[in-house]
């Protein structure tokens, strides 16, 4: 595991930055500062794409971040529905967290199929 982190350290700054975002964006949610709010998405959306391209060659890391992708969608859907449309994009916002939740999940199994089927192998 630690020798995964280590691996980009370059990307962590962009990575904890991009916390950063996330947290302002959700903050302009919770005190109903539609405006910011808005505007937050662009930064906050950009970057989790680009730390998703950034990562792209490495399994792991593109279906982490791609989720990711997919849970900032999901919630920037769903501000967007209380703000302006008296809370009717839930359903929608749905839809990006079940795509996040195929990237994991497409990730784990995968992984787990690896292993039993190693496991098998060497028997």
């Amino acid at each position: 595991m630690q020798e995964q982190v280590n691996k980009y350290p370059r990307y962590r700054a962009l990575e904890n930055f991009h916390i950063v975002l996330w947290l302002f964006k959700d903050l302009c949610w919770c005190s109903n500062a539609k405006t910011m709010g808005l505007l937050l998405i662009i930064p906050t959306l950009l970057l989790a794409i680009y730390i998703l391209y950034l990562h792209w060659s490495e399994k792991v890391e593109r279906l982490h971040n791609a989720a990711v992708v997919c849970w900032i969608c999901a919630n920037s859907v769903w501000m967007l529905g209380e703000f302006y449309f008296e809370d009717g994009l839930r359903d929608y916002a749905l839809l990006f967290f079940i795509s996040g939740i195929i990237c994991i999940s497409y990730y784990y199994l995968s992984e787990l199929f690896l292993k039993v089927n190693h496991k098998k192998i060497a028997e």
